[in-house]
């Protein structure tokens, strides 16, 4: 039987549902469960793909080629279960598959209605594909009380009836802020959002409640009595230095033993916590430090790059030293031509992708000052189309080289693609179509050069990653960008799309068109992060 564990939040966002839901996984996965994730977000964009980095964080790629919320990589870093495009869904896409039914013919010429039409398609989503999983979590977007997520809250209110109490649980994350002048935590934020959750008409089983102290049992016992749920089953979200301590916090807090007591499965057994008691013990017992520039085009938010954050961090487990990340805007080069001051004491350098002329110079500088100077270098997407562009006009003598995608140019090193194959089926674009999903999207494989840096970093000279970019190097330019000594190490099977570029002769510089950052884990870092800053600590030590 699949049990169906539904997470709403309350107060305000960012609590942290993601993280909950995915350290309540990794819980669960540690007592032998199998489990499955899915996050469903009231906003009405179809998916995140169109959404500016500053307006959502980044957005999440599956193997199959969904754009998704960025919440999909906490799932996957936490369970080391790969998402599909079933495990997102947003009004946008609700509605207009309804409408595309509508106008189909569908509904037989019935008048179509948020009940039971939308509801429907959403209970749809929620239970389609999930036959073989113990539990499947589902995480509600947006805050209880927010008009946008209603049809939600009413799909899984609807659930709760149709599958039976037995089948379904929801867990409610709220805050307990603590007022100093007081001296309290405060629990009617909690209590009011729980009437919000009551009047549409669930019943939380469990809180969550974040804090950054301990509740006392008098406070436990008030929200317990105020809000109708056991006190046991009032669970601390205590602030931690890490996520992944979160599985270890939550376990001590008895989150998955009372998870397990609802459903009426043994609970009495602790789970195998070991791995996330190692990365923790890697995170904050560091044998050293080294610093990673990243020169990037979205550094206010920093969101927008969260899965490679966590990747660099997943690189410095793997080499057991703490990686300090120095975020720079890519445009401060161009305005006030301090390269030198700001880069001068990186260990490593890395350009990562983006969509835009604005700060393209900036990353080229940065990535010409990486090569010059022997600073180990990882160009992604965006990154490595820079790369590229650097060498064509620093040593190939096209002074001129650069994208299509900034504009008409005489040297398009960087091109618009309009065709490639996925599988069977060739996929074609169109200048001036829709933006929304028109990009190469999801996992494509790629053969590596035997011999080359890159093949030695895998291990391997197949591969399979993960794509999101409309534009493409030109092969056409790689025997004179080979001249030079930059080689294309990685190719599409075909042999026309470049994927990797490296120079053999620098201590480590690679650039790769995927996003390598979206496989990593905690447990199972990316072998180019952990090649990257393994790279940077021989550096750091060469150079004492």
């Amino acid at each position: 039987m699949t049990r169906f564990v539904f997470i709403t939040g309350g107060v305000v966002s960012s609590l942290g549902k993601g993280i909950a839901s995915a350290a309540l996984a990794a819980l669960l996965q540690a007592r032998g469960y199998k489990v499955r994730m899915r996050k469903l977000d009231p906003y009405l964009n179809v998916d995140p793909g169109t959404m500016s980095p500053y307006q959502h964080g980044e957005v999440f790629i599956t193997d199959d080629g969904a754009e998704t919320d960025l919440d999909l990589g906490h799932y996957e870093r936490f369970t080391g279960v790969h998402a599909s495009r079933a495990d997102n869904t947003t009004t946008g896409r609700i509605y207009s598959d309804v409408i595309a039914r509508e106008r189909r013919g569908d509904y037989l010429g019935g008048t179509v209605q948020v009940i039971p039409h939308i509801t429907d398609a959403i209970k749809d989503v929620v239970v389609s594909a999930t036959d073989g999983y113990d539990f499947v979590l589902v995480e509600i977007g947006g805050t209880v009380g927010d008009i946008e997520s209603l049809p939600f809250l009413e799909a899984i209110r609807q659930l709760r009836n149709d599958l039976g109490h037995n089948q379904t649980m929801c867990i409610h994350l709220t805050l307990l802020p603590y007022i100093p002048a007081a001296g309290e935590l405060k629990t009617k934020p909690t209590q009011h959002s729980v009437k919000e959750l009551q009047n549409v008409g669930i019943q939380p089983q469990m809180l969550l409640c974040r804090s950054d102290r301990p509740i006392p049992a008098t406070e436990r016992g008030k929200i317990a009595n105020f809000c109708n749920v056991r006190p046991e089953a009032v669970i601390a979200a205590l602030d931690v230095d890490t996520i992944y301590a979160c599985p270890i916090s939550y376990h001590n807090e008895g989150m998955d033993q009372e998870v397990l007591r609802y459903f009426g499965l043994p609970f009495e057994s602790r789970p195998d916590l070991s791995r996330w008691e190692k990365i923790v013990k890697a995170i904050r017992e560091p044998h050293g430090e080294v610093r990673v520039a990243v020169v990037g085009k979205y550094t206010a938010l920093l969101d927008s790059y969260k899965s490679l954050a966590e990747a660099l961090l997943h690189g410095g487990i793997a080499n057991n030293v703490r990686v300090k990340l120095d975020w720079i805007e890519s445009e401060e080069f161009e305005k006030n031509g301090d390269l030198e001051k700001r880069l001068k004491d990186a260990d490593a350098i890395l350009v990562p992708g983006g969509f835009g002329e604005r700060g393209a110079e900036g990353k080229i500088q940065a990535v010409k000052y990486a090569r010059e100077h022997n600073i180990p270098f990882l160009g992604i997407c965006f990154g490595m189309q820079m790369a590229v562009i650097e060498c064509a006009r620093s040593l190939a003598g096209l002074p001129k080289a650069s994208s299509t995608e900034f504009g008409p140019t005489d040297e398009p090193l960087v091109g618009l693609m309009t065709e490639w194959a996925r599988g069977d089926e060739l996929m074609r674009r169109r200048e001036g179509g829709d933006l929304g999903g028109t990009m190469r999207l999801g996992a494509f494989p790629a053969k590596l050069k035997p011999g080359s840096r890159v093949a030695e970093v895998y291990g391997q000279t197949e591969i399979r990653e993960r794509h999101r970019h409309r534009w493409e190097v030109n092969v056409h330019y790689r025997d004179q960008l080979e001249k030079t000594g930059m080689i294309f190490s990685g190719m599409s099977p075909d042999g026309v799309l470049p994927e990797v570029v490296e120079y053999p002769d620098h201590p480590w510089f690679i650039g790769v068109q995927y996003h390598p950052e979206l496989l990593s884990k905690p447990f199972d870092p990316h072998p180019l992060f952990a090649g990257l800053i393994g790279a940077a600590v021989r550096q750091k030590e060469e150079t004492r």
